[in-house]
């Protein structure tokens, strides 16, 4: 009988089979509250504390390439993605461990730059680095990095607790990221092209990046929405449920619509997508808002809210309501500007074993 190879099933068809290995393992922690299938696993510390952890792989050539990456960036988005998951529980960082493979060629320097990114990353969130473990490596750089947070019982946000009729709302501009990554992208083949043919790399005959500044600074360095769960807790607003946009809108409202039982109506006129993105797009002949739904790396924050939550939610400039909650048989679709409506199950995010 042949094996499967992993793309026929996929990432998550992957994650799905070994969630289901996990399962019987879970009964010896009771106080284990969410496990697989969340940004965070959940775990009951007292009646007045929750603790989420999450854990990311960030591997050379798969996440992020040396050419287009300083060190230092690195180090600092290692922290981000991971600071974000807390976040989309509605909770606040606690605690960093970092496991780094690195092969025995590299520079002592760049890994210390690395390590002053992911120190400066911590500082700026309130997180300490509290341990971890080093390697070597023979198929390059490879970062782990595990994160803890705290959040108390009344505050946890999950991806199952929508329901029909609740906002769904997004922070921040969407694309940015797919954006400056392919910037990053064209400037590498350029330079590549260049020392292939023996030419020396100038500059000069490049686009002048500066002025694609936000978009390559969102793709190197995401800032993980640390002051939107603030103002959450300050303004008493509790989402429904939460997801963090790392593969794109539409994976993310489908993970949402999955573990709610429901179905989402969003409208492409309301997606927050900024200038310079969509100058990018037209730039490189690509679509801004493909780049919204699946392109992926924003790291802003999906969530949804009662109406009621409207005043407050509409009150922070840096929130956008983007549609509505809707039953579960009435799918998941997008309105565009023409006012046809668009499957969105059709739109997936990355897939590390299908792209």
């Amino acid at each position: 009988m042949p094996y499967n190879v992993i793309p026929e099933i996929g990432e998550f068809g992957l994650i799905a089979k070994l969630a289901k290995l996990a399962e019987p393992t879970l009964e010896a922690v009771p106080e284990l509250i969410e496990g697989i299938g969340d940004d965070c696993a959940v775990y009951r510390l007292s009646q007045e504390l929750l603790q989420v952890s999450t854990t990311d792989i960030l591997a050379e050539q798969v996440h992020f390439d040396l050419l287009t990456t300083p060190a230092k960036h690195l180090g600092s988005k290692a922290i981000s993605v991971n600071v974000s998951d807390i976040c989309a529980m509605n909770a606040t960082p606690r605690c960093a461990l970092v496991s780094i493979a690195v092969p025995a060629s590299f520079p002592v320097e760049m890994i210390e730059e690395l390590y002053r990114g992911m120190a400066q990353a911590c500082m700026e969130y309130g997180v300490a680095i509290a341990g971890g473990d080093t390697s070597s490596s023979r198929s390059g750089l490879v970062l782990s990095v595990a994160v803890t947070g705290e959040v108390p019982p009344d505050r946890i946000a999950l991806r199952k607790g929508a329901s029909p009729g609740e906002l769904i709302c997004v922070t921040g501009t969407l694309g940015g990221a797919a954006a400056g990554l392919r910037l990053l992208m064209r400037e590498k083949g350029i330079m590549l092209e260049h020392l292939e043919n023996r030419e020396s790399y100038d500059r000069n005959l490049m686009a002048d990046l500066e002025e694609y500044r936000n978009a390559i600074r969102s793709q190197l360095l995401p800032v993980a929405r640390l002051d939107i769960v603030k103002y959450f807790h300050s303004a008493g607003i509790r989402p429904t449920s939460m997801i963090d946009i790392s593969d794109g809108l539409s994976p993310e409202l489908q993970h949402i619509c999955r573990s709610s039982a429901t179905g989402a109506l969003i409208y492409e006129n309301s997606i927050p997508i900024g200038p310079q993105t969509r100058l990018i797009a037209d730039e490189l002949q690509d679509d801004a808002l493909t780049w919204a739904l699946t392109g992926g790396e924003d790291y802003e924050l999906l969530f949804t809210v009662p109406k009621e939550s409207w005043k407050e939610v509409s009150a922070h400039s840096d929130i956008s309501v983007i549609g509505e909650i809707t039953p579960p048989e009435d799918g998941i679709f997008i309105r565009d500007i023409y006012g046809m409506k668009i499957d969105l199950s059709t739109m997936k995010g990355f897939d590390h074993f299908r792209s």
